[in-house]
């Protein structure tokens, strides 16, 4: 199997456009265009009934004590833990490549509607439901794909590997209200072959990407 995007090269630059949020001078961070990335695949297994996708960061800070304060900076050496951005399930085998800004063309203010999704698909809710559950003005249930907002003051870029599963059922066993967690745990036996790619942000002016 093979994933491939004309948004970045694997490895490379996510374009802000595909961003949560976007580099600014004056407050640091602000919001961006957040459209999910064009997405195509080949080569699918024989048997292939369903696909998964998602995406997640592997660089979150462990603890937030550094993150986004004023004369701070959170270390490299911080353990790092995962983000879900895009939890989308039950996409056809035969089903079109994705397109830029499909699923997602926007910043919604207390999340997405979900689970339906286009193309019949389902799609879980990302880890932005737990980032802003106490906030009053954006709080809610994030479903579909909300793209890259590091920390404007870490040390590191992140990195957002987007992974395709090829399923050997039609629907991925989860119901309701799922997260990635749930889907990996769910598809573990129904796995017939993985591809990813990976693309990479910082907020962080110095900070090389």
């Amino acid at each position: 199997m093979k994933l491939t995007t004309s948004c970045f090269a694997d490895g490379q630059k996510i374009p802000v456009e595909c961003a949560f949020c976007a580099p600014d001078p004056k407050t640091h961070a602000g919001l961006s265009q957040n459209l999910n990335p064009d997405l195509s695949w080949s080569d699918l297994p024989p048997g292939t009934k369903s696909l998964v996708l998602l995406c997640h960061d592997p660089d979150v800070p462990s603890k937030p004590d550094d993150v986004n304060q004023e004369g701070r900076t959170v270390p490299a050496s911080l353990p790092r833990i995962d983000f879900f951005h895009w939890v989308l399930v039950d996409l056809p085998a035969d089903a079109a490549p994705i397109a830029k800004g499909e699923f997602a063309s926007s910043v919604t203010a207390k999340g997405k509607l979900g689970p339906d999704a286009p193309r019949g698909a389902r799609q879980g809710v990302n880890d932005y439901t737990n980032w802003f559950a106490s906030d009053a003005d954006m709080g809610g249930d994030y479903y579909g794909y909300d793209g890259p907002c590091p920390p404007w003051n870490d040390s590191i870029p992140h990195r957002y590997i987007f992974a395709l599963y090829a399923l050997d059922v039609p629907q991925c066993p989860v119901e309701g209200r799922f997260t990635g967690p749930d889907v990996l745990k769910a598809i573990e036996s129904h796995v017939l072959d993985k591809a990813s790619l990976t693309g990479r942000y910082a907020l962080n002016p110095a900070v090389k990407v």
